[in-house]
């Protein structure tokens, strides 16, 4: 149950120890994972880590959902190609606000401790913090790969993005976390709390002295909604950020919800399932992938709502898309027809497909179509006459409100429909 969905375990070895100490002894494991408020809403990409908590929890450990109102004041340099643009005290704190009804619609909230780092940091006089950053050299924080692009790109670092980490693993020596969770892009992070817990002088804080580091535990991060596979199977696409405009927010309407989980690729919504369920995805894979997308939708809005309002969501959606299947068209041939104008080596226009693929009579019907916003692929609205669809892959198209449509767009030489 722990392995299930995880990236990075450091180290194996000592969280079984952990864990059988912590049976022996009759003691949680104290498991921590921080989040900076640095927006009011969460999405599924954060609930990936909360679905791991939970995990925990639900095996009878200690969770502590650190909120980082004092770290979210500096900005986490992680994957940062520049500074973060700081944020104030009072937009921490609203953002903070918010938080505490979205994780309890994953978490039990009366299993669950909730921190803020600011706790310990305000009280930090210069001469703590000097004699924190004694603990660490700069060199070490210089190899993480962030400050290493930014420095060959002779992008400025500001000083104190330096402390984000020493800071975050200080964190986990206040709370004596045993475990700590966090992405793939948190590792140096994580780490540093580790090697911190290590390293403090016992007069600095004497309740960790003598305590086996941290387990670091790192998740992938999940793509957005816009992630497609490419040609050769490869799952490509940004992870899920509300800046990127490609997030499904868990306090988001149930039927919005409900709508863009609908709207993922087949692809993408394996690696959901994997990473935000408990199902073993080879035998949701036995499904018709509608079928299965559809029991995902209801699945989510049930957890973040409840099974009234995935019903209500579910009837929602098949009122407005209609409830036939998609009509499937095993394959359309990629030729030097007439029928398809040849862009690039590996894409081709929608308009030349739709009229392949007999779903509709005429280019100019195409055209039309598109322009009137009657056309969607994958659940996404098209707008530009010159969209091009990818060969290799596969694609939900729907013209008009009931006209459904899967097309496998294979390239020249292969089986034809």
């Amino acid at each position: 149950m722990i392995l299930r969905g995880t990236e990075e375990i450091i180290q194996p070895v000592e969280l079984e120890v952990k864990l059988r100490r912590a049976v022996k002894e009759n003691r949680p494991l104290r498991v921590k994972a921080g989040f900076d408020p640095t927006s009011p809403h969460l999405h599924l990409g954060h609930t990936v880590l909360l679905q791991k908590l939970k995990t925990f929890q639900d095996l009878g450990h200690q969770i502590i959902f650190l909120i980082g109102d004092f770290t979210g004041m500096i900005g986490d340099p992680s994957g940062m190609s520049e500074t973060r643009k700081p944020l104030t005290h009072l937009e921490v704190e609203r953002n903070a606000q918010t938080y505490r009804d979205q994780i309890f619609k994953i978490l039990d909230p009366e299993k669950t401790v909730i921190r803020k780092n600011s706790e310990w940091m305000n009280q930090m006089t210069a001469g703590d913090l000097i004699r924190l950053a004694g603990q660490y050299t700069l060199a070490r924080v210089l190899e993480r790969d962030d400050f290493q692009k930014r420095l060959k790109a002779q992008r400025p670092i500001s000083l104190h993005e330096f402390l984000y980490p020493l800071i975050q693993g200080y964190d986990s020596v206040v709370l004596e976390a045993d475990v700590e969770l966090g992405g793939t892009d948190q590792k140096f992070n994580l780490l540093v709390g580790r090697e911190l817990q290590r390293l403090i002088e016992k007069d600095f804080s004497p309740a960790i002295s003598g305590k086996s580091p941290q387990v670091v535990i790192t998740l992938p991060l999940l793509e957005g909604t816009d992630a497609k596979n490419d040609e050769n199977g490869v799952l490509l696409g940004r992870k899920m950020s509300k800046s990127y405009g490609n997030d499904i927010g868990v306090d988001e309407p149930p039927s919005e919800i409900f709508g863009k989980v609908m709207s993922i690729s087949d692809d993408l919504m394996w690696r959901y399932y994997e990473l935000l369920t408990d199902h073993e995805v080879e035998r949701v894979k036995k499904l018709h992938p509608k079928e299965a997308k559809l029991r995902l939708s209801e699945e989510l809005v049930t957890r973040f709502y409840d099974v009234k309002a995935a019903k209500a969501a579910r009837e929602d959606f098949e009122q407005r898309y209609g409830r036939r299947e998609f009509l499937a068209i095993e394959e359309v041939s990629v030729t030097d027809s007439a029928q398809v104008k040849i862009q690039e080596s590996d894409r081709r226009l929608l308009v030349d497909i739709l009229l392949q693929a007999k779903v509709v009579s005429s280019k100019s019907e195409g055209r039309r179509l598109i322009q009137q916003g009657a056309v969607e692929v994958d659940g996404q609205k098209i707008a530009d006459l010159n969209h091009q669809l990818r060969v290799g892959q596969s694609y939900d198209v729907r013209v008009g409100k009931r006209r459904f449509t899967k097309i496998h767009l294979r390239p020249r030489g292969g089986p034809h429909a």
